[in-house]
Order: structure tokens, then sequence, then C-alpha cells
């Protein structure tokens, strides 16, 4: 029977840069809120006909971003491998708005917040909406999901 959804993530640990307890903290809470609830469902029938629960590895090298498909015991399906060129701009971008954000939030007005914020979310959307554009086809996946996964890619390019 499917069932698909992500059960576990992990980041490679190689991968992760620098990252503030704030970033920290952001890619935490991706990781639990992606595993209560997503939607996350390969397009290629598998020999097997394994079709979820799954558990993910995200790791990156070389701008390329590693989606690492595994089954519920751990053994290995496939990797997807997307180029992040498109993401670049999105990444940075994001990152400095959460940098205005967390300095907003410790000594800013309520209302520079929220402008702040709305902007980060703008961002933040924009790069869920590109990363449903670049796997589809491969993995079909839900807003909300596709918005923790791209939390959790850009927590793997954060850069001291």
């Amino acid at each position: 029977m499917a069932d698909p959804r992500i059960i576990e993530v992990e980041l490679d640990q190689d991968s992760i840069g620098w990252r503030s307890g704030d970033v920290d903290q952001e890619r935490r809470v991706a990781i639990v809120d992606l595993i209560e609830n997503n939607h996350f469902a390969p397009q290629r029938l598998y020999p097997d006909g394994y079709a979820g629960p799954f558990k993910l590895h995200l790791a990156s090298a070389e701008g390329r971003l590693g989606l690492g498909l595994h089954r519920i015991d751990g053994s290995h399906l496939e990797t997807l491998v997307l180029a992040m060129g498109r993401f670049r701009r999105l990444i940075r971008d994001y990152f400095a708005l959460c940098d205005s954000y967390y300095r907003a939030i410790r000594q800013a007005t309520a209302g520079q917040i929220e402008t702040v914020d709305m902007a980060r979310r703008a961002i933040h959307n924009e790069g869920a909406e590109l990363l449903r554009e670049r796997l589809e086809g491969k993995i079909d996946v839900d807003f909300n999901t596709a918005r923790r996964l791209f939390t959790l890619i850009c927590a793997l390019h954060i850069r001291n």
C-alpha cells in the first residue's frame, strides 16, 4: 500500500556550513514540521512496487543538491540530483532577509518586523514554487512540503 510521505530527514553534516542559533532552530523546526505533515511521492515506479514511506538524505556538493531516497528499512532506492544554479539568488536573498528579520525582532517596531517577515515569506514561497517546478515529473510534493524542504536546502548552503 502506498504511503507517500517522508518519515525521517537527515542532512549531510559535511554539506552544512556555519550556522547561527537562529538558523539551526529554523532547521530543527522545519524537520519536525516536515515529518509531522508532508506529501512526498516519487513518480518513478520501483521494481518491487515500493511507494513509501521514505527516509530522505539531503546533501550538497559542487553546486548540486542530492536527494537520497531510502525505504523505511534504510535501503537505498535512488538519489535525485538537482543543479542549484536557479536557487542561488533565492537562497542568498532568503538569508539576507532572515538576518534582517532576526535583527528586527531584537530591536525594531512591530510594523518593521512585519514588513521584513512578509518579504522573507515571499522569498520562501518563491523558493518553494521553484523547488516544486524542479521536482515536477520526479517527485510530487505539496506546497507546504516544498516550503520546508526549501528551508532545509538553505541550511545546506549557508556560509559564514
